[in-house]
């Protein structure tokens, strides 16, 4: 394609940049990389070690920068002609506008999410979902696209499983980042810390009960931590329900039948994960033809390989990390016709 820009988040700078810059490379094109100006200095080693071994200069430029000045320079530079970006969905529309006010470069997009565990009473471990349910919000302090921050399920275990997931919960309290000890580390920034607080206020206003957490904490004078945090008694349709909140908040919604959990799984703007735990595999095979996600673990949470494309649906975005997929969204296709 000529030369890709590639923008990646704060949250998993140099696992994202590698996704990137890897099958852009293999395809054979140059790439201009933005990291996000929380998270740079992975970016700046990484070119540094492709130097050193041995990548021609100019294959790989890192240009550090805020989103609206470089990040929206590469977006609508006249010879960029392929965009890869990971982010909000916000942003990732930005994008998208950009690549229509300059040369309509290829845009892919990898944004937010929603992820819900539609959890039926016939769940096969309970144990299991909870420690796969705790960790895979509470991981990374919440700061993970497809963290699975809804659990959606049947009224007859929610006690139970809440419970279960409570005391894994304790086991991934925040603590000092620099600790090697630590299971959860600090909030990105104060702007972020604050928005997931904001949050936790609306959920207790709009009705939901805190089953756990809810409070800021501060392992580390002046930082930025928010403990495991369960909501119980969520509403479909409530904020904390609908909205990406970015941190580690899990809201618990309670149902009576498949098709109501089925119904409300895909009841948001995103799709890029979700997680469904059964004992019966037809009805795995059946629900999770439903689950408009790009993603589905069925008795499992974020497990993957660089072998297995991973992106969205819906407004969690169009492209494709990993995978042959991915090397093919840093292609063009070509036909050419002789006459013999």
């Amino acid at each position: 394609m000529g030369v890709v820009g590639a923008v990646v988040p704060w949250n998993y700078p140099l696992i994202i940049t590698s996704w990137k810059v890897g099958a852009a490379l293999a395809a054979g094109n140059s790439v201009v990389l933005k990291p996000a100006e929380q998270s740079p200095l992975s970016a700046l080693l990484f070119a540094e070690l492709a130097t050193q071994a041995g990548l021609p200069d100019g294959v790989l430029n890192v240009v550090p920068g805020f989103g609206p000045t470089a990040g929206g320079a590469l977006g609508r530079h006249m010879d960029v002609n392929k965009l890869a970006f990971t982010g909000s969905t916000e942003v990732g529309k930005y994008f998208l506008k950009y690549a229509a006010e300059s040369n309509a470069k290829a845009v892919s997009l990898e944004l937010g999410g929603k992820t819900p565990h539609v959890v039926l009473g016939d769940l096969p471990d309970v144990d299991a979902a909870a420690s796969a349910i705790a960790w895979g919000v509470f991981y990374n302090a919440g700061q993970t696209c497809h963290a699975g921050t809804r659990v959606i399920v049947d009224a007859r275990v929610e006690d139970e499983l809440l419970d279960k997931v409570r005391e894994v919960s304790k086991s991934i309290m925040p603590g000092d980042t620099y600790d090697p000890a630590t299971a959860m580390g600090t909030i990105v920034d104060r702007t972020q810390f604050d928005r997931v607080n904001d949050y936790i206020k609306i959920g207790e206003s709009e009705g939901a009960k805190i089953h756990t957490g809810g409070r800021p904490v501060e392992p580390v004078p002046g930082g930025v931590f928010i403990p495991p945090t369960i909501f119980k008694d969520v509403k479909p349709g409530m904020r904390i329900e609908k909205e990406e909140i970015f941190g580690p908040v899990l809201g618990s919604v309670r149902v009576t039948s498949e098709e109501e959990a089925v119904r409300i799984a895909n009841d948001t703007q995103y799709g890029l994960g979700a997680a469904l735990w059964t004992r019966d595999v037809s009805k795995a095979h059946k629900i999770a033809r439903q689950l408009r996600a790009g993603t589905v673990w069925v008795n499992t949470f974020d497990r993957s390989s660089i072998t297995t494309p991973f992106g969205g649906f819906k407004q969690s975005g169009t492209g494709r990390d990993r995978s042959l997929h991915s090397i093919e969204g840093y292609t063009n296709l070509k036909t050419t016709w002789i006459q013999l």
